[in-house]
């Protein structure tokens, strides 16, 4: 089962693209630059020019995407929206090897490798959660409150607390995740 959709803002850039590589195309034929892999230039023989024929498939198709399933009773937005989930799931992997640091591990025991990656899972579950909570994507989660810090200092037995000044907008997304904890989410 196919499905399609056509997007008038995927429409655009695929159309300016496509006029980049005509040109590219028109100028590799005057023998400006060399043909190299341009897919619009036609070589017959020794002769060079442009695929028009080509161009025209190119710009007709321009701001549609393909969907293909093998599930044949699920309506058409489910299926595209499935396929957009995919992309968060592709979003997660890159985020556990860039953001979380989780990188192959050299251990032996298979208990050490177990943790290690029940370690990362769970540390996608909390990041996944805190961009889900707060709208900020974890890198910048991170970096906005990394400078913040809240120490105790302990003077001949006395506790004195210390804490570094919250801005507007970090006081927003700690109220935000606040408000969520208490909701019950």
């Amino acid at each position: 089962m196919f499905y399609y959709r056509y997007k008038a803002d995927n429409a655009r850039r695929t159309l300016r693209g496509i006029a980049q590589q005509v040109e590219k195309a028109e100028n590799a034929v005057a023998g400006r630059v060399s043909v190299k892999r341009n897919r619009f230039v036609k070589l017959t023989g020794g002769d060079k020019t442009v695929n028009r024929d080509l161009e025209a498939k190119a710009r007709a198709l321009a701001g549609i995407k393909g969907y293909v399933t093998n599930l044949t009773d699920e309506p058409a937005e489910f299926v595209i929206d499935a396929y957009h989930r995919l992309f968060e799931v592709e979003k997660s992997f890159r985020m556990s090897k860039s953001d979380l640091r989780a990188r192959p591990i050299y251990a032996r025991v298979r208990d050490s490798i177990d943790a290690h990656l029940q370690v990362v899972i769970a540390a996608l579950a909390v990041s996944r959660r805190v961009e889900d909570t707060t709208g900020l994507s974890i890198r910048k989660f991170v970096k906005t409150l990394r400078r913040y810090r809240e120490i105790i200092i302990n003077v001949d037995g006395h506790e004195i607390a210390a804490a570094d000044t919250l801005t507007d907008d970090v006081a927003a997304v700690i109220e935000a995740i606040k408000q969520r904890a208490a909701a019950g989410h």
